[in-house]
């Protein structure tokens, strides 16, 4: 099981992982081994709730196709456990991510004293740009 959260799980049956050759430069042990994981998660057959998967699909994600499909590709590791771990952790994240709810934004005001404090500059500016100008000689 992969755990969400407190009361949201996947079971490892609704996770394909596959084992894959890395890409990249290697030396001899890089051409024989499936190291790098491809792990798919299709979300409309998963048994999340109905509020992640339509905050999941809804979203324009580079990880998920249009058909509603997670596609993770884990290669950072040289070992096939820890590249899987890997894949397994960005899914968690990534469904976290999505499906968090964003919190509303209350609109403010400026305060009476932060108003005074823009204007006190702003004339403070005015006097020292207006003292710049040419100085005139008493005739």
């Amino acid at each position: 099981m992969i755990s969400i959260s407190r009361s949201v799980e996947i079971p490892d049956q609704e996770v394909t992982i596959t084992a894959i050759r890395a890409q990249g430069a290697g030396g001899q042990h890089v051409n024989k081994t499936s190291t790098a994981i491809h792990l798919r998660f299709d979300i409309r057959t998963s048994s999340l709730p109905e509020y992640y998967k339509e905050r999941l699909l809804a979203a324009s994600h580079h990880l998920i196709t249009p058909d509603g499909v997670v596609v993770i590709k884990a290669q950072e590791y040289r070992s096939q456990e820890m590249n899987r771990e890997a894949a397994v952790a960005r899914l968690v994240s990534l469904i976290k991510e999505l499906t968090a709810e964003q919190k509303s934004r209350r609109a403010t005001r400026p305060t009476r004293a932060s108003k005074e404090r823009r204007l006190a500059s702003k004339s403070q500016k005015s006097t020292t740009k207006s003292l710049r100008g040419k100085v005139r000689r008493p005739e």
